[in-house]
């Protein structure tokens, strides 16, 4: 477990200085979420109101949602496809780093990024927004943790359906969008049609939103609130959810990513 810490570590640190020096992908990162959270607010004094949030959670929901979209999956697919086109992918299996190991530490500093963003982003709720103690904390961190992964895993699977990087903005971008607008931020899912709320109520990053809203509010996004207690029944369902997003993502990694350049 402490030599994978460390192949991992050392992958990270390496690609965390490509990062720095590729400003388009660190402008997603560090700018992107925090205009799309900016946006609700200058069009509405109380954008969370329907929605099941007060200020403070959308800042925190939003701020994550956004984040793990952009900073985790979009900045990844195009890493990946941009180590695999330069030979990186298959020499680093030549070395002692197994595959999860190559592909977590090319994810490490996005996720690094993202963490930071989103742990300053409930600091502000805090002290801006009056936002008041999270109802249960254990179901925001396993939002996280579980968007995190699902952000990955896609990002990785998504990959081989890209032949260049500059393939990965058509291949990553329809899937982003339809995941933020589908999520439940940026409206309440109940003005939609209720056959595309199904649809929708199936997407990770909607189910991500649920249980942080669950979390933080302890509410929902249909019914009263649950408290404490009430809020890890009512995460069964989303949980269960992304958990089987999970298995799908590894499963479609495990198929169908590609180690070799396909230029």
């Amino acid at each position: 477990l402490r030599g994978s810490a460390r192949r991992i570590a050392s992958l990270g640190r390496g690609e965390a200085v490509l990062l720095r020096r590729n400003a388009g992908a660190l402008a997603t990162a560090l700018v992107g979420p925090i205009l799309l959270v900016v946006v609700p607010f200058s069009n509405s004094p109380d954008p969370g109101r329907g929605a099941g949030f007060d200020s403070g959670s959308l800042v925190v929901t939003s701020l994550t949602t956004f984040t793990l979209i952009l900073g985790v999956y979009y900045n990844l697919v195009t890493a990946l496809v941009a180590r695999r086109e330069e030979s990186v992918l298959k020499r680093l299996r030549t070395g002692e780093a197994t595959d999860p190991e190559i592909i977590v530490g090319t994810a490490a500093p996005a996720i690094a990024v993202s963490l930071f963003q989103i742990a300053i982003g409930i600091l502000t709720a805090f002290i801006l927004f009056d936002m008041g103690a999270p109802t249960n904390p254990v179901l925001v961190l396993a939002a996280i943790a579980l968007g995190t992964v699902v952000c990955v895993l896609f990002a990785s699977a998504m990959t081989a359906l890209a032949t260049s990087v500059e393939m990965t903005q058509l291949i990553a971008t329809p899937a982003m969008v339809v995941s933020m607008i589908f999520s439940g931020v940026m409206f309440p899912l109940d003005l939609l049609p209720e056959p595309v709320q199904r649809v929708a109520d199936g997407l990770p990053l909607t189910q991500v939103v649920e249980l942080l809203r669950l979390g933080l509010t302890g509410t929902p996004a249909t019914g009263s609130s649950e408290g404490l207690a009430g809020s890890f029944g009512a995460a069964l369902v989303p949980a269960v959810i992304l958990a089987t997003w999970v298995g799908a993502g590894a499963w479609a990694v495990r198929r169908w990513f590609r180690w070799e350049p396909r230029r």
